[in-house]
C-alpha cells in the first residue's frame, strides 16, 4: 500500500515567502499538487500532481481507496458503481452481496475506519497551517511528562484552541471539497486532537531520545540528526514545526535539527545546516536531500557541519527497504562504528520485531525497546486490506547506541 500526502502551494514559490516570514500562513490558491509517493525506491524524486481545484483534487485521493474491500474489484471491473459503507464511508462494495458476505470482518474495524475517514480531510489543515493548535512552555520538567496524559493535562482545557480552528474558514470550505457531511463538533474535536497528536509525536520523540541517552540541551547546544527523512517530515514543513521541543526544554542552549533523507521535499527548511550553534532557546531546522552516509561524506567531514549527538529515524523501514545494501546498510554501520545515540520508531510490532533481527545482526548494541507512550493517536489504515487493524505512526522505538561488547554478546550467547 502507499499514502497519499496532500498539500496546497502557490503557484509562486511559497519556500521564498516563508523564507521571508517562515511564521506566515498562505492562503487558499487556485493551483494544488498532490505529492504521489507509490514509488519506494531510494534517490527516487516524488511525482506532483497538479490541480485545478481542492474539490479535484480530493477526488483523484479518493479514487486510491475505490475497490471493493471483498473481493477487490476496481470501479472498472465491477458490474455497477461501487457502494460505499454508510456507516465509516471509507470501504467499498461492487455489489450487495460483497457487503453482506464481508460484515463479519468489516464491523470489527467499521468504527476505527470512521474516525481515518474523517482524520485524512482534517489533515489538511495541517498543511493550509491551521493546525496544530497552539501551545505554551511546558509547566513541569520534561522528566514528569511521561504520557500523552500528562501532557494533555498540562496543556488545559483545549476548547479555546480548537474552536477558531472549528469554525475557521479552511474548517468550512473542506467538507463540501471533499463531498462529504461535515461531522458533528465532538467529532471534529477528537479528529482534531488525533492529527495534531501525529504532528506533535515526532517532537515528543525526539525529547524522549534526548532523555533516555541523557542529553541535556540546558548544558550545551545540540545537534540532532532525522535520518531517513521523507514526506511525512518534509512535506509542507514549516521552520517552526519542532517549536515544541523549546516548550518542553524552555531556555535550552540551542538545539539543531537536520532532516536528511533521498525524499526530502523542497521548501523553506530546505536550507544549510548550522556551522555556528543558533540563538539560544530555538530550534534551527535544516534539510540535506540525499543518503545519510553522502550527508556525513559531503558536508559533515568537510567541516560544513557538525556532527550530531542524536540520530532519530522515523519508520525507516528496513522490512520494506529492496536492497540494505544500497541504502540503509552504510548508514547503519556508520552509526555503529562512530559511536552515535540513535533512536528508530516503528509502526507496529511486526515491524520493531524485524527492525531488531536486522541491528542485531550487525551488532548493534541494543539499549531497548517498547512503546511510545507518544505514538501517533491517528490511526493509520493498510490501504490494500482496510479490514485489518490499523497501525500507527511512531508506535514502537528501539535505541542503540555502537557496537555491542565481546564479551557481553558471548555471555548473551552462553
Amino acid at each position: 500500500g502507499y499514502k497519499l500526502l496532500v498539500a496546497c502551494r502557490l503557484c509562486e514559490d511559497r519556500a521564498d515567502q516563508h523564507e521571508s516570514n517562515p511564521d506566515r500562513t498562505t492562503s487558499p490558491s487556485r493551483s494544488f499538487t498532490m505529492t504521489d509517493t507509490r514509488s519506494s525506491s531510494v534517490g527516487k524524486d516524488s511525482k506532483p500532481l497538479t490541480f485545478r481545484s481542492q474539490k479535484e483534487m480530493f477526488m483523484k485521493m479518493e479514487e486510491s481507496f475505490k475497490f471493493c474491500a471483498r473481493c477487490g474489484k476496481k470501479p472498472s471491473e465491477a458490474a455497477e458503481s461501487l457502494k460505499r459503507c454508510a456507516r465509516c464511508l471509507n470501504v467499498y462494495y461492487c455489489s450487495k452481496d460483497c457487503q453482506k458476505e464481508d460484515w463479519s470482518v468489516h464491523k470489527r474495524y467499521c468504527p476505527q475506519l470512521r474516525k481515518a475517514a474523517v482524520d485524512r480531510l482534517v489533515e489538511w489543515l495541517i498543511y493550509q497551517g491551521d493546525l496544530p493548535f497552539h501551545t505554551e512552555a511546558w509547566a513541569h520538567p520534561a522528566k514528569d511528562i511521561r504520557c500523552w496524559e500528562n501532557w494533555l493535562s498540562m496543556q488545559g482545557d483545549l476548547t479555546p484552541r480548537l474552536e477558531p480552528v472549528l469554525s475557521s474558514k479552511n474548517m468550512t470550505d473542506l467538507w463540501p471539497n471533499a463531498c462529504r457531511t461535515r461531522p458533528d463538533e465532538v467529532e471534529l474535536h477528537e479528529s482534531v486532537w488525533r492529527v495534531c497528536s501525529e504532528f506533535f509525536s515526532r517532537p515528543l520523540t525526539i525529547g524522549m531520545a534526548m532523555q533516555m541517552f541523557s542529553l541535556n540541551p540546558y548544558s550545551r547546544p545540540l545537534t540532532i540528526h532525522v535520518v531517513g527523512a521523507g514526506n511525512t517530515e518534509t512535506l509542507g514543513a514549516r521552520t517552526t514545526d519542532l517549536d515544541e521541543l523549546s516548550h518542553m526544554f524552555p531556555s535550552h542552549q540551542g538545539l539543531e535539527v537536520v532532516m536528511v533523507g533521498p525524499e526530502v521535499v523542497q521548501g523553506p527548511i530546505m536550507r544549510p545546516p548550522l556551522r555556528a550553534f543558533g540563538p539560544r532557546g530555538r530550534v534551527y531546522i535544516s534539510a540535506y536531500k540525499g543518503l545519510y552516509h553522502q550527508f556525513w561524506e559531503e558536508v559533515i567531514e568537510k567541516g560544513e557541519a557538525a556532527k550530531p549527538d542524536l540520530v532519530v529515524g522515523f519508520h525507516p523501514g528496513f522490512d520494506s527497504s529492496q536492497s540494505m545494501s544500497d541504502g540503509w546498510l552504510p548508514t547503519l554501520l556508520l552509526l555503529r562504528d562512530y559511536n552515535i545515540p540513535t533512536m528508530f520508531t516503528m509502526s507496529n510490532d511486526s515491524e520493531l520485531q524485524y527492525s531488531l533481527q536486522i541491528l542485531l545482526e550487525l551488532e548493534m548494541d541494543i539499549k531497548g525497546t517498547g512503546p511510545n507512550p507518544f505514538s501517533s493517536q491517528k490511526a493509520e489504515q493498510a490501504q490494500s486490506c482496510p479490514n485489518k487493524e490499523p497501525s500507527y505512526c511512531n508506535a514502537f522505538y528501539l535505541y542503540f547506541q555502537g557496537l555491542l561488547d565481546t564479551a557481553l554478546e558471548e555471555e548473551l550467547e552462553q
